[in-house]
């Protein structure tokens, strides 16, 4: 057994020592590029701000009209590993609200810089212009639309403190299990929160004047995503029957119908205003935004719904409870915002071009949709400014990595931190392409192919499967809007440039193919399908002319780490190396974990399928030298299972390396520690995989 020494990759040209290491793009080039997030515009005066992680420097940005001129009002000057999320404009557009440091892991907040005094969640205030100041412990703050304080949780309670400086820290009130989703009125008169008590969840309303909190039509089921009335007198919310039935990492496609209910917030009596058909789309799948619910213009709300087995907005007429389609065909809508006016909703989807995401709008009157964006770029965040007279977004493409543009007007879209990407290899990288493989059992599943540059008909180069994490995830032609994913498309593009060609799978259970693919039978802990789309993926490899079929390698994270496992586990004679990051070993551990109240032995039909589905269940068939990287303070994947995988790999006599990363957890928060792991993974390769004929 070897332990990974992380060896520097400089003067490494195993693959073909006539490559010039000098003219193929860096892995600090790829990974270097400052990553923007967390777009937000301010409620007046058109402004728009941002998280910018700049090799693991964070920092807020703001742009401004007319000029939007983007400018970094804080200076964290550190690989620090301690994270900004969670960004919010003041009601007065004078300064931004974020919460700063990590989730903690078993009650202590994770540290990766290994300080003596860990660095405890924190929520700031971010003056525009001034010092930042550290208003207490906690996270999710809810700025109050009177600008005099923020509501936030510490310890899963709800907490609030004046704006001003002025005064202590105070908690509202004291209620059983966790709250979440704190939700302002728009008179900053009350405040709604989701309360989980475990089984069941309701929303409160706690009113400042009155004090006693008022329970929302309470009954036995899951209700969240509350939203208040333009006028502050209703709320609706989402409803999710009580299940006891396990789904955790297996398909869903049918269950009790989940239902919009609207209450009055002063009252808290409510009705039921919808209810979903039986069926497709009777499960609850939600959109990546704040708010799953939007009430619009014309006494309306806007909601997601997979009634034919595609994610689409419905605007639901509250007035007589008739439900429209907003957006209709085969592709998926992923995120949305609405305009000032409350007329109009922005949204990102793969729409006409199911390998990537685009911009478009739609009015909630005359369902009338209009494209903001197409072409070979990937666009994202939505973000209309107050004013109406801008849409700021994110944007990529296959060459350019993430950043941040503003489009005013019918103006052509600008950056808005201008030379941002002036130093980025953009020549140096190379265009994937779209292809199909089949599945061992038949399933056609999509995938993209990365070629090396320069290659030539005849040559054969090593190859590389990689699978994303997820697994509820999409793989893009281009740089991923999520900052993990956006390394990974980096990594995939530096083996091309070492020599290697590369297959990113989107295999079944992942997102952007429709409900049948993402609930795909039998999938993950209920029977591990998606090992026919690795296998096929594998075979599909070994069949391209430009492929050495004896040197096919695979890697992936999490899920994707599982994959590997259960590849190299299951398909011994496919690949002939592997890098597992942080993946699943065995599913009993992983539902467990995310299930407190699951019992293998009271379930022991769904404990022996998952035992069946995981790696450990085969482990003895394991031949290819693998490589295992973890954080030892992962909260979502426990170490455990990487100790518990090496240690049978080493009884197997397995060729095993591995690279544990010291106080890092499932996301890897230093940027330092990205490159470590990256660097790892190719190096691995490179070795493992080099020409026959190499030295």
């Amino acid at each position: 057994m070897r332990v990974h020494p992380c060896l520097a990759l400089v003067g490494l040209l195993l693959l073909d020592p006539a490559r010039s290491a000098a003219a193929a793009p860096t892995l600090d080039d790829l990974l270097g590029s400052p990553f923007p997030r967390s777009l937000v515009a301010a409620s007046i005066e058109g402004k728009v701000a941002w998280i910018v992680n700049a090799r693991g420097r964070r920092n807020i940005w703001v742009a401004e009209p007319p000029e939007y001129k983007g400018r970094a009002i804080t200076s964290f000057a550190d690989d620090d590993g301690q994270e900004l999320a969670e960004l919010a404009w003041t009601p007065d557009a004078k300064a931004l609200i974020a919460v700063r440091g990590n989730e903690a892991h078993d009650g202590e907040a994770i540290n990766p810089r290994a300080l003596p005094r860990p660095v405890r969640q924190a929520v700031y205030l971010f003056p525009l212009d001034g010092p930042p100041r550290r208003l207490d412990e906690g996270n999710a703050p809810a700025v109050s639309p009177k600008g005099d304080r923020v509501a936030y949780l510490k310890k899963g309670q709800v907490w609030e403190i004046a704006l001003d400086g002025k005064g202590t820290a105070a908690r509202l009130f004291d209620v059983p299990g966790n709250c979440k989703q704190l939700r302002w009125s728009p008179d900053g008169a009350a405040l709604a929160f989701v309360n989980d008590r475990g089984a069941h969840s309701w929303v409160g309303v706690y009113t400042m004047a009155e004090k006693p909190l008022r329970w929302l039509d309470p009954g036995v089921d899951r209700d969240g995503d509350p939203v208040w009335s333009p006028d502050a007198k209703q709320l609706a919310f989402t409803r999710i029957p009580a299940s006891r039935e396990l789904f955790t990492f297996g398909p869903r496609r049918a269950a009790e119908p989940w239902s919009i209910r609207v209450a009055s917030g002063a009252t808290g009596a409510g009705k039921e205003v919808w209810k979903a058909s039986k069926g497709v789309g009777s499960v609850f799948h939600g959109i990546d935004a704040p708010n799953q619910l939007l009430w619009v213009a014309g006494d309306s709300l806007v909601f997601p719904w997979e009634k034919e087995g595609w994610t689409h907005l419905y605007v639901l007429s509250l007035a007589n409870g008739d439900a429209q389609p907003l957006t209709q065909g085969k592709y998926e809508v992923e995120s949305a915002a609405l305009s000032a006016d409350r007329e109009r909703v922005f949204f990102s989807s793969n729409r006409d071009d199911i390998d990537r995401r685009h911009l478009a709008s739609v009015s909630v009157k005359t369902c009338v949709l209009n494209a903001e964006t197409t072409g070979m770029s990937i666009e994202w965040s939505p973000t209309p400014t107050s004013d109406g007279k801008a849409l700021a977004f994110l944007r990529s493409d296959a060459r350019r990595p993430a950043h941040a543009v503003i489009r005013v007007g019918s103006e052509k879209p600008r950056e808005l931190a201008l030379g941002s990407l002036a130093d980025f290899p953009v020549s140096s990288l190379v265009e994937p392409q779209a292809v199909t493989i089949t599945a061992a059992d038949g399933m056609k599943v999509p995938a993209q192919l990365f070629l090396p540059p320069g290659h030539k008909k005849g040559e054969r180069h090593p190859a590389i499967l990689y699978t994303h994490g997820g697994s509820r995830r999409q793989m893009f032609l281009g740089w991923h809007w999520m900052h993990g994913y956006h390394h990974h498309y980096g990594l995939n593009q530096y083996l091309a440039s070492r020599g290697f060609v590369v297959l990113s799978l989107n295999y079944r259970s992942g997102v952007g193919y429709g409900m049948e693919f993402r609930e795909a039978l039998d999938y993950g802990a209920h029977g591990a399908s998606e090992l026919n789309d690795v296998i096929g993926a594998g075979q599909y490899l070994k069949n391209r002319p430009e492929v050495d079929p004896e040197r096919v390698g695979k890697w992936g994270a999490s899920y994707g780490g599982y994959l590997t496992a259960l590849a190299l586990s299951r398909a011994p004679e496919m690949f002939a190396a592997g890098v597992d990051i942080h993946g699943v070993y065995d599913w009993n551990v992983i539902i467990r974990g995310h299930e407190p109240s699951y019992d293998p032995l009271v379930e022991r039909a769904i404990a022996r399928r998952a035992f069946e589905s995981s790696p450990v269940f085969s482990v003895h068939k394991w031949r290819a030298p693998v490589l295992v990287i973890h954080g030892d303070q992962d909260p979502i994947v426990p170490f455990a299972e990487s100790v518990r995988l090496v240690e049978d790999l080493r009884k197997h006599k397995v060729d095993v390396e591995t690279l544990v990363l010291p106080d890092e957890s499932h996301m890897l928060h230093k940027h330092e520690t990205w490159l470590k792991a990256m660097r790892a993974t190719a190096e691995f390769m490179e070795r493992r995989l080099q020409r026959k004929d190499a030295p």
